[in-house]
């Protein structure tokens, strides 16, 4: 114990970087794996795989031809890997924003979001689901979309249960897309939102889709209505809770939109995330 105690203590600058460097790839492929796991990219990656092997048994089996265009392909491959993985490697470049080292005011702020506004949320929700009336609400919180709210129709109406169930109502020419609700107000409604490229469940279809696409690399809350059953889902930073009741869509609003921020975190996040985490249908 002693002698491994003196090695470690002992080591000098160059072998420290070393050490520092193996645990810092390390901890990016452990990253890689997570960000991955479940996703078209992981099959991607198991096709990158199974190439791989191939490459190295036609040349230890001696089977030049092969082994020479699958050598040729190599020299392609990482190119073609960033065609592949582009959706996968933009919201991993986004996801550093959310890491806490910008200010809030440099992406916009998170504007504050009252008590009554999440009671009108959930009571419009509800009542929705209640009639299998399909919807998609996406709440913005520290990064603004200014990119799907140019999509839609703006609105800067103050948030009320029954503006939001006439928004979906099917005769309502704005019912078709997504309502953005940034702070208090309703900015926009028929938007159009990013669809995501991760497996979901087979009875999970567009909109669906499209709220977990609208949580892929932002910190943005998306609440969808299932048309067909009536449920309703909750999708936070990829992955999406389904079957949540109108008590757990409070209670969820309510430490995600108004619990007291720590200083180096979002407010409850962590724990917000557990709770979708439990029923993720991603991957």
């Amino acid at each position: 114990m002693e002698q491994i105690w003196y090695q470690l203590t002992n080591f000098g600058t160059p072998a420290l970087l070393q050490i520092v460097d193996v645990v810092l790839v390390a901890y990016l492929i452990y990253r890689i794996f997570l960000m991955v796991r479940g996703s078209r990219a992981w099959r991607i990656i198991g096709g990158v795989v199974i190439y791989l092997v191939l490459w190295f048994v036609t040349d230890l089996l001696e089977l030049r031809t092969i082994h020479f265009l699958l050598e040729k392909g190599l020299v392609l491959g990482p190119v073609a890997l960033v065609i592949l993985l582009l959706p996968e490697l933009r919201a991993a470049i986004e996801g550093f924003g959310k890491l806490g080292f910008w200010p809030d005011r440099l992406g916009g702020g998170e504007e504050a979001v009252s008590a009554a506004v999440i009671d009108e949320l959930v009571t419009a929700v509800s009542e929705l689901a209640t009639r299998q009336t399909g919807a998609l609400i996406v709440i913005e919180r520290s990064r603004r979309m200014p990119e799907i709210e140019a999509t839609g129709v703006p609105l800067n109406a103050k948030v009320s249960a029954p503006l939001l169930e006439s928004l979906f109502y099917g005769e309502n020419p704005l019912h078709d897309g997504a309502v953005i609700v940034r702070g208090n107000a309703i900015i926009a409604a028929a938007c159009q939102l990013p669809m995501t490229v991760s497996a979901l469940k087979p009875h999970m279809h567009m909109r669906h889709r499209a709220a977990v696409g609208a949580t892929d690399g932002t910190d943005a809350i998306s609440v969808v209505v299932s048309e067909e059953r009536g449920r309703i889902s909750v999708a936070i930073d990829g992955r999406i809770r389904e079957d949540v009741t109108g008590q757990q869509l409070r209670d969820l609003l309510n430490q995600m939109l108004r619990a007291p921020r720590p200083s180096s975190d979002k407010p409850g996040q962590g724990d917000a995330k557990e709770g979708v985490d439990e029923a993720a249908s991603v991957g």
